[in-house]
């Protein structure tokens, strides 16, 4: 193995007692991620070195760029602790730069120098064996030199990751999956804050569509690549949905299937140990995201709903969900339950008193019980077309 990567935690360093559980969840997530290749791995407390073979470097960056819980990472040189041939490493591969500076990080406390002295000899070092010249301001290129127990590490650059906290370092959430831009982007947000999730998703067949499915289960997939270990509820809500459009009136359509998919979320959540509910809604957004029709369809459950996107520009989420390449397959034409028989002016500021009211004129409690009873559970990730679902 020829290739060696210094990982940095970030935010994990201010996790004090806790540390060590997220660094051995973020290890442990990594090893995850690489089960298909041949490396070896090494941590301590503020550092953790994947060696891999040549081939290998773009698939262990695949894992890094896609791993909550580093702050960075750096393809590194290994070299003995000795100057000379950390400077005989660094002229092989020097950049074409005209200015530069070290800095030294120096964890082994027995080397003979300290990291401000180690970088004043390096930098004389360099200037004795190049054209090169010192810019301690702004210089072209920073030399980054770690002096640690079993060898130093020279390197260039670092590559900013993603951050947050290993995913599994919190308890389950379940997110409401729409198939619109918003939730994938919610889940991602979720799984930044070391939260492993699973998936709900609403269908109503024959008016939705099986190229609806397969949209929401490629969706699920591109979500899995950030954390693992997935489950994707599917409830047929065809009959919830036809019911509830033919005892409401046309603007409370909306409000009344929402509540329903709060309820059907809950018994969910309830059977598989998940501690809240998240969804991808934005304040203000559609009718349904008003604060009066927030509070009105989340009164029908006890448990936590989070959302990660509420105070989000579109903007902002349409970024990221480019930025994690998700968007291209959010807005494939295929309509999803939340977006059918929405009248041209759905209510706004919906009253509890009248959702019951109507609730009360058809058993939702029966029909939601054997939606729950009757749900399709797909492991993420799943390659296969959705016809084998069928």
């Amino acid at each position: 193995m020829d290739k060696v990567f210094l990982i940095k935690y970030g935010e994990l360093s201010l996790k004090k007692a806790n540390k060590k559980a997220f660094i051995k969840q973020l290890i442990n997530n990594i090893k995850n991620k690489l089960n298909d290749i041949d490396y070896d791995i090494k941590y301590n407390y503020s550092r953790i070195f994947i060696e891999c073979n040549d081939q290998d470097v773009k698939k262990v960056e695949d894992v890094l760029n896609k791993t909550f819980g580093i702050y960075s990472y750096s393809l590194v040189y290994k070299c003995n602790k000795d100057l000379d041939e950390i400077i005989s490493t660094l002229v092989n591969n020097l950049p074409n730069i005209k200015t530069f500076k070290f800095e030294t990080r120096r964890s082994d406390k027995s080397f003979y120098l300290n990291s401000m002295e180690i970088s004043k000899e390096l930098g004389s070092k360099l200037l004795a064996k190049t054209k090169l010249k010192v810019d301690v301001n702004n210089p072209d290129k920073i030399f980054f030199v770690e002096i640690r127990e079993d060898y130093a590490y020279l390197y260039f650059d670092n590559k900013k990751a993603l951050g947050g906290y290993p995913v599994g370092v919190q308890n389950k959430a379940l997110v409401m999956l729409s198939g619109g831009i918003d939730s994938p982007i919610a889940s991602f947000l979720t799984l930044k804050k070391g939260i492993a999730i699973d998936l709900v998703y609403f269908e109503s067949l024959p008016h939705t569509s099986l190229a609806a499915r397969q949209k929401v289960i490629d969706l699920a997939n591109k979500i899995s690549e950030y954390g693992f270990n997935i489950k994707l509820f599917i409830v047929n809500f065809t009959n919830i949905q036809e019911i509830i459009y033919k005892n409401a009136p046309a603007d409370y359509g909306v409000t009344l299937m929402r509540r329903s998919m709060y309820r059907i979320s809950e018994k969910i959540a309830n059977i598989y140990k998940h501690l809240i509910l998240v969804n991808g809604e934005s304040i203000g957004q559609v009718a349904s995201q008003t604060l009066t029709s927030m509070r009105t369809i989340e009164s029908v459950i006890n448990i936590p709903v989070v959302r990660p996107l509420a105070c989000f520009d579109k903007e902002e989420i349409i970024k990221i969900s480019k930025d994690i390449d998700t968007y291209d397959i959010s807005i494939r034409p295929y309509e999803d339950c939340c977006t059918l028989f929405v009248p041209t002016h759905p209510v706004i500021n919906p009253n509890v008193r009248k959702c019951e009211e109507i609730e009360a004129k058809f058993d939702y409690q029966a029909l939601e019980k054997i939606a729950v009873d009757n749900l399709l559970i797909i492991n993420i990730p799943k390659k296969e077309d959705y016809k084998d679902l069928l």
